[in-house]
């Protein structure tokens, strides 16, 4: 449904950096006429006397956070029934739900653009449930071959996928069991909403949100890795070493991450921590280093243009540009780290690998052997990526550049992707037991090995 862009929106969020960002989206939606508040607390004195006809809020916020400003006003018999959505980087399902139970309207995750919070409006007005089931999809399968529907999105790490599609467009490779399909999504929500309602038959997706998404019943599996390493902590050119130590520098600022559920944020934390500091994200426990979801391609303007902004950790290319542009220097590559970390996995539903077992192993075989390809060549390597994740030049990537990415120490890696459990187990129980985010799976039922197995031998 249509909804009048003339209404009166309350907005809450503790952030400026996140208000401004909301103002530009919003408008962007056509969405004008909004009311900015600073915590919960402020919402409640806003919604009262602007009387708004729609509430937007973050959940993290000091004072009172974005559940309670849901939950007070809920209690009130004129404003229990107040379209509420809840814009927050609290993206994992279990996050989800409470906000559902608390008579949420709908849930967007951050990092978010104007169609999201439009369809979240429309929703909100519209009466419809925010959660979809899986729906029961219908395959075109033509002379033996079924379409294969795979997203992805713009960075390095799903290059594997870019040259597969190049191989098999130039005739290198043709595979018998299935067509494929790629689509590039704008963002890592779209991803998790079409492999929880069926619309993705497989993605490449961030090895947290696939489990998170497992953990709640969505009927997935884990195939393969979609690559190793490759992403980059990028400390704010503000930086002084003269005057500041890493600890001070940090302390009280913002560091951006893409996710909430990504391995970014495991390793950034795992970093302040190490550094002495109490990284998260604002509530009940105390912090000094405060987490931030944006969108990757904006992280450089956004640090360029705040100085409380004192980091990011980005996957590529985002980085080596922005150290190129010098808006940051290099903090450390992930593989520093955790050298041949898993990132990114191939997610497929279940339903089709039951369904097409010998499409999914060829799948799987050819990404095998694309990862060898592209370790093989990284010169053709880099021609691929421009045109599969730049096809329209708005990022402004050239071989050169991807070049660059490709030859620096510990970089991405697409050999060796075999999944292991004992990866996977320290990442989730880093998330689950330190940083209190998501829940512990059974990661011999998530992963389906066999066809690596076979892939590898």
């Amino acid at each position: 449904m249509a909804v009048d862009p003339n209404i009166k929106i309350v907005v809450a969020d503790d952030s400026g950096t996140m208000r401004i960002m909301f103002k530009q989206i919003l408008n962007k939606a056509g969405f004008e006429n909004l009311v900015m508040a600073v915590n919960g607390a402020d919402g409640i004195e806003k919604v009262k006397a602007e009387k708004p006809d729609l509430v937007i809020s973050d959940w993290n916020m000091p004072q009172m956070d974005g559940l309670e400003f849901l939950q007070a006003l809920r209690k009130t018999d004129k404003f229990k029934d107040l379209p509420f959505i809840m814009a927050t980087a609290q993206s994992d399902k279990g996050q989800q739900i409470a906000i559902m139970e608390a008579g949420g309207n709908a849930h967007v995750p951050k990092p978010f653009d104007e169609e999201q919070i439009s369809r979240a409006i429309e929703k909100s007005f519209s009466g419809e449930s925010d959660d979809e089931k899986p729906k029961t999809k219908q395959r075109q399968v033509i002379g033996g071959r079924v379409e294969l529907n795979v997203a992805h999105i713009q960075i390095t790490d799903h290059l594997a996928l870019g040259a597969l599609k190049y191989r098999i467009e130039q005739g290198d490779v043709e595979p018998e069991h299935f067509d494929l399909v790629t689509s590039l999504k704008p963002g890592w929500n779209p991803i998790q909403e079409g492999l929880e309602n069926g619309e993705l038959d497989c993605a490449f997706v961030l090895a947290p949100i696939a489990m998170d998404l497992f953990a709640y019943d969505s009927p997935i599996k884990l195939v393969l890795y979609a690559h190793k390493n490759g992403s980059t902590f990028i400390r704010s050119r503000h930086y002084d070493h003269r005057f500041d130590s890493l600890q001070s520098f940090y302390k009280y600022k913002v560091v951006d991450i893409p996710h909430k559920m990504s391995i970014h944020h495991m390793l950034a934390h795992q970093f302040l921590r190490e550094l002495g500091l109490k990284p998260g994200v604002p509530g009940k426990e105390a912090i000094n280093v405060r987490f931030e979801v944006v969108p990757p391609v904006k992280m450089p303007e956004i640090m360029k243009d705040n100085e409380d902004v004192a980091g990011f950790m980005v996957a590529e290319p985002v980085a080596t540009k922005a150290i190129a542009g010098e808006i940051g220097n290099l903090e450390f590559y992930s593989a520093s780290r955790w050298d041949n970390h898993p990132c990114c996995i191939v997610a497929m539903q279940d339903d089709f690998i039951q369904k097409h077992p010998e499409a999914a192993q060829e799948f799987v075989s050819l990404l095998v052997d694309t990862g060898e390809y592209i370790e093989n060549d990284k010169i053709r390597a880099s021609e691929i990526a421009v045109n599969f994740l730049d096809p329209q030049g708005k990022m402004g990537l050239n071989p050169d550049v991807l070049k660059n990415v490709f030859s620096q120490p510990q970089a991405i890696r697409w050999d060796g992707l075999y999944p292991a459990v004992e990866d996977l187990d320290t990442i989730q129980k880093y998330m689950h037991d330190v940083m209190e985010i998501g829940k512990i799976i059974d990661l011999d039922k998530f992963i389906e090995k066999s066809f690596a197995d076979q892939a590898y031998r």
